[in-house]
């Protein structure tokens, strides 16, 4: 069987000239698995074999977010899932999927006893080392190989991440579906005016800026070079780190 390298070996124009083939052994197809296309990490139009899964079936109702599924043949991610009971009408569950081969989301309404075909999801801790055009590069700190994100995948994240800054990245085979930040990060304060004078209440708050570039509400005491800490989740200030 021909050997396929890692993602992170591509670049944007193919095949590095150094990218070192890892070879795969190849197993037999389990009697309840699907084989699903996935397509290879980065923006070259390599080509990756197709893989096999072993898939699981659990009603609708027990879909929950972050989960992945096979849903017309293409392996999606739950963004949003909310259960409905209708008057008298049979419960249902609407979710939100994201296709990991387009990008693209779609509404889908289950019946909550209908059978879901689940698919594996790998996480592992990742390192934000740094940005290559608009893409970000993240590094497995133990086996030091190298992803590539799109912004599209790093959304509101790009707010809070810095040099080292760690994250929790979900794949699907090879594939990034996931990118969550930790509750709350330390950053530093690049610019933060001084407060008027005269404002001496406590709720008063001023607008500075961090190192990310975002900027967010803070109380009047916070000046330039402290360092504080940020709620990742809410963008809002904490305290001081």
């Amino acid at each position: 069987m021909m050997g396929w390298p890692h993602p992170a070996s591509l670049s944007k124009s193919g095949l590095q000239a150094n990218a070192v083939p890892k070879t795969k052994l190849a197993n037999p197809m389990p009697l309840d698995s699907v084989a699903v296309p996935i397509p290879a990490q980065g923006r070259s139009n390599f080509q990756v074999p197709v893989q096999f899964f072993t898939l699981m079936a659990v009603n609708a109702n027990d879909l929950r977010k972050g989960m992945a599924i096979l849903h017309n043949t293409d392996v999606c991610v739950v963004l949003e899932v909310t259960h409905r009971t209708p008057g008298n009408l049979r419960a249902f569950v609407q979710a939100i999927l994201r296709s990991i081969k387009t990008g693209k989301s779609m509404d889908v309404r289950f019946a909550s006893t209908e059978k879901v075909e689940t698919v594996p999801l790998n996480s592992e801790k990742m390192e934000f080392s740094y940005k290559t055009g608009d893409d970000y590069v993240f590094v497995n700190p133990e086996s030091y190989e190298e992803v590539t994100v799109n912004p599209e995948m790093i959304g509101d994240a790009k707010n809070f991440l810095v040099e080292n800054g760690t994250v929790t990245m979900t794949f699907v085979e090879e594939k990034v579906v996931q990118i969550e930040m930790p509750a709350s990060v330390v950053l530093t304060v690049t610019d933060a005016p001084e407060g008027l004078k005269g404002d001496s209440a406590n709720n008063v708050q001023k607008l500075i800026t961090l190192e990310t570039g975002v900027q967010i509400s803070a109380p009047l005491f916070i000046k330039t070079g402290e360092k504080i800490k940020v709620d990742t989740r809410s963008g809002k200030y904490m305290e001081r780190a």
